[in-house]
């Protein structure tokens, strides 16, 4: 599969990235390149060629949520001698103020879809898991089919259901 986005790399200019949210600013200035060196997470960016500006990135790690806050009806197609279930990590994804409402968020998202798609067949994973900072988070991912967790601030897509977005 053909990706948006790159990895973290030193090339990178990051001080310029500015999405309007503190967390999500100082994550990428500040901890990213210690995350991505830790083995810890990955980060994702997508730049403009020419003058190497991040205009958006996302992150994505190994996880996993406990079996009794996946969904009753997806609960009965997993074993029960799993306490918990391997998941992917989207943790987080942010568009650089300077490029919003231009559809690249959307864009950022497919590009992290294709991504734990490929990675729940190399290592197994039961879903994508998000953790909105905010409530205008949780209606973008709500948007695009993620399911609230019970008991949860969390969100989930199933990697079935990403896989029929790809193999449609």
């Amino acid at each position: 599969m053909s990706y948006l986005t790159e990895p973290l790399a030193p090339k990178h200019k990051k001080a310029a990235f500015s999405c309007g949210k503190d967390l999500l600013d100082n994550y990428l200035h500040f901890q990213a390149n210690q995350d991505v060196k830790r083995k810890l997470s990955t980060c994702f960016v997508f730049i403009d060629s020419e003058t190497q500006l991040i205009k958006g990135y996302y992150t994505l790690a190994n996880n996993s949520i406990p079996l009794s806050l996946v969904p009753n009806t997806l609960q009965k197609k997993l074993p029960k001698s799993y306490v918990s279930i391997p998941t992917t990590l989207l943790g987080r994804l942010a568009i650089d103020s300077k490029f919003q409402g231009q559809g690249l968020g959307k864009n950022l998202l497919i590009d992290a879809l294709k991504r734990s798609y490929e990675i729940a067949h190399t290592i197994g994973s039961f879903a994508l898991i998000v953790n909105p900072l905010d409530k205008d988070a949780e209606y973008f991912y709500e948007k695009y089919g993620f399911i609230k967790l019970p008991d949860s601030a969390k969100m989930f897509l199933p990697i079935k259901t990403i896989e029929s977005l790809f193999n449609a």
